[in-house]
C-alpha cells in the first residue's frame, strides 16, 4: 500500500469514534431493552397483585347462605347474645350456656369423656359450633351411640352435670333437649345450626386452641 492508500490520523481517528458510537448506540439498545422488560414486569406483578387482592374482596363480601329452614319443635332460642371475651367463671342465663361472655380462647373441638370449661366451648358456639351435652349417667351404649352422630368438625361432645335432661344439644343461642339419643331431631338440629352463618364468627377455627379434660378425638 502506497502512503496515498493509508488513512490519515484523521481517518483513524473518524473510524475509531464511528467504532465507539456504534458501541455506545448497542449498549443504549439493550440498557433501552432491559428498562422495557423491567416496567413490562412491573406492571404484570402489578396487575396480578390486584386480580389476587379483588379475589379476595368478592370472597370476603360474599354473603353466606342463609341457615336451610328446618322447624324443629322446643327449641329454645335467645335473641342479642352478648359475645364479649372475659377472664373467670361466668354465670349464664341457661344450662348448659348457649352463648354469652366466653373467655378469648376457644376449646378445640371433639369428643371428650370429662366435662369441658363452659367459657371456652360457648367460644366455639360463637364460631358455629355446636355443643351436645349428655348426663354423666346415660349408659355406655347410649354414649356410644351419640360418639357416632357427632360431625367431624365444628362439635363438642362432653358429659354435663346438672344437664336436667338425658341429651341436649345447643348452638349460638338455640338450644333443644331430649330424652332419647335416637330423637330425630338431634339431626336436624345438626343440619340447622352446625356451621351456621347466625353465629357472631361463622368459620373461624375451631382448633388451635384449648383442649379440655379428658379429649378422646
Amino acid at each position: 500500500m502506497s502512503s496515498a492508500d493509508k488513512p490519515t490520523k484523521k481517518q483513524r481517528q473518524a473510524e475509531q469514534r464511528a467504532a465507539q458510537l456504534a458501541v455506545f448506540k448497542k449498549r443504549q439498545a439493550a440498557q433501552k431493552r432491559n428498562r422495557v422488560i423491567r416496567i413490562t414486569l412491573s406492571i404484570a406483578g402489578a396487575l396480578a397483585l390486584i386480580a389476587i387482592v379483588a379475589v379476595v374482596i368478592v370472597v370476603n363480601v360474599t354473603p353466606k347462605p342463609p341457615a336451610p329452614t328446618v322447624g324443629i319443635q322446643n327449641v329454645k332460642t335467645w335473641k342479642n347474645l352478648e359475645a364479649t371475651h372475659v377472664e373467670g367463671k361466668v354465670k349464664y342465663q341457661m344450662t348448659p350456656p348457649a352463648g354469652g361472655p366466653h373467655n378469648p380462647i376457644w376449646l378445640n373441638c371433639g369428643i371428650y369423656s370429662k366435662p369441658v370449661p363452659n367459657e371456652n366451648a360457648v367460644h366455639d358456639l360463637e364460631h358455629g359450633a355446636i355443643w351436645i351435652t349428655y348426663d354423666p349417667a346415660l349408659s355406655a351404649k347410649d354414649v356410644a351411640d351419640l360418639r357416632k352422630r357427632v360431625p367431624s368438625t365444628y362439635a363438642v361432645l362432653s358429659p354435663y352435670p346438672g344437664l336436667g335432661s338425658p341429651v341436649a344439644v345447643s348452638a349460638w343461642g338455640a338450644q333443644l333437649k331430649f330424652d332419647s339419643v335416637d330423637d330425630p331431631r338431634l339431626e336436624d338440629f345438626i343440619t340447622k345450626y352446625w356451621k351456621s352463618a347466625d353465629a357472631p364468627e361463622p368459620g373461624a377455627p375451631c382448633t388451635g386452641g384449648v383442649d379440655g379434660p379428658g379429649k378422646i378425638s
